[in-house]
């Protein structure tokens, strides 16, 4: 029964932290002309600019591994933004009071929130079509970030969403 305990409050702690993304593509889209890529020149992702540069270099080896050349001359420009915000706090606490007796009934119910709101991560991945000027990919990942957390924390943090993010690129086919 103890382990049961442990189990269900290591997926609490992990369950906070999930990446989630969301992806949505233009149909009529052959990914297999997209062999190369840049960041367009006056990119800015709304990151710090070392949280900016360890997402980058994240980036080129997960494409460099999928075979997705960086290129001067690029079939598609990258395009990243990203906005940080507070999410709500989920948990309450419910103070009541009620009183029956006799076929009258009444009660009060209050929620107290409890803890404090956590910060959110949103980072929206654009891939343009360097000929055409046109959006043909599109992935927007959302996660909890710890603004306090360590340079190898914020890195294994960013690891994980561009993992995630590129997982869903090119889109498999639904045929």
């Amino acid at each position: 029964m103890k382990g049961m305990g442990y189990i269900a409050l290591a997926l609490l702690l992990t369950s906070c932290h999930v990446v989630r993304v969301s992806m949505d593509y233009e149909k009529e889209t052959d990914f297999s002309n997209y062999s190369t890529y840049n960041y367009y020149n006056d990119l800015e992702t709304g990151l710090s600019e070392l949280d900016e540069k360890r997402l980058i270099k994240l980036l080129d080896v997960v494409m460099l591994n999928e075979g997705i050349l960086l290129s001067e001359e690029p079939d598609f420009f990258i395009n990243i933004q990203s906005r940080s915000f507070q999410t709500s706090r989920n948990n309450t606490v419910g103070v009541g009071v009620g009183g029956t007796g006799r076929n009258v009934g009444g009660g009060l119910s209050i929620g107290i929130p409890v803890g404090k709101p956590s910060l959110a991560l949103e980072i929206q991945f654009d891939f343009v079509d360097s000929q055409k000027d046109a959006l043909f990919w599109q992935a927007i990942s959302k996660c909890s970030f710890n603004e306090n957390s360590t340079p190898i924390e914020r890195e294994q943090k960013l690891g994980e969403i561009v993992e995630k993010v590129l997982s869903k690129y090119p889109p498999k086919s639904k045929r």
